[in-house]
């Protein structure tokens, strides 16, 4: 009995059960300031995607590592790589490719019963499109910078109204601040 329940439990992780998706937006120039080094001295400033992450009511970080097909470069059409180029870059270390690999064989390879390789990417493009954090919070004069502060609600409310759906904001401390505040990381819609 307890290795039926281990078999199933091994399979049911593996295999990608997930309750929905986690799509993840990224503010590039938090990243860089509370990272060693970026890519670019100069981020990106708008918002990219992250990833699309399948994810548990139970675990939101399950699943992930799951087994499926490696992440195939060919199977990312030269058109789609063009956006995802300015929608998915690398803000850390400027390989664009390794970066949508580690994404898919950390993640996508979790979907791949609903979405193959593909799609994956297809559908964070447009989701991307339709959920454009950057524009959202441009109608409502809200830009992230170093130098102005908003409450929480004041970034939740414009991104609740946008997309009918209520936003999960991750932060990040200051590096080596004596400030009480904290800088916008990533935007986290569900799915």
């Amino acid at each position: 009995l307890v290795l039926a329940f281990a078999f199933f439990f091994c399979y049911v992780m593996s295999s990608g059960s997930y309750d929905y998706f986690q799509f993840v937006q990224q503010w590039p120039p938090t990243n860089c300031r509370v990272r060693t080094k970026c890519s670019n001295p100069r981020p990106l400033q708008y918002f990219t995607i992250h990833g699309l992450w399948p994810s548990n009511y139970s675990n939101p970080k399950m699943p992930s590592n799951c087994i499926g097909s490696q992440f195939n470069e060919s199977k990312v059409y030269p058109r789609l790589r063009s956006k995802l180029r300015i929608s998915w870059p690398d803000v850390e270390s400027g390989n664009d490719t390794k970066f949508w690999g580690d994404e898919w064989n950390k993640h996508g390879t979790c979907s791949q019963r609903i979405l193959n390789q593909f799609q994956y990417f297809e559908r964070s493009q447009q989701m991307w499109r339709s959920y454009n954090i950057t524009n959202i919070l441009k109608k409502a004069q809200i830009v992230p910078n170093a130098t102005q502060t908003w409450s929480y609600s004041d970034i939740v409310s414009p991104i609740k109204t946008a997309t009918n759906r209520t936003p999960l904001l991750r932060c990040k401390s200051q590096p080596k601040s004596q400030a009480n505040f904290q800088l916008l990381h990533e935007v986290v819609l569900c799915f």
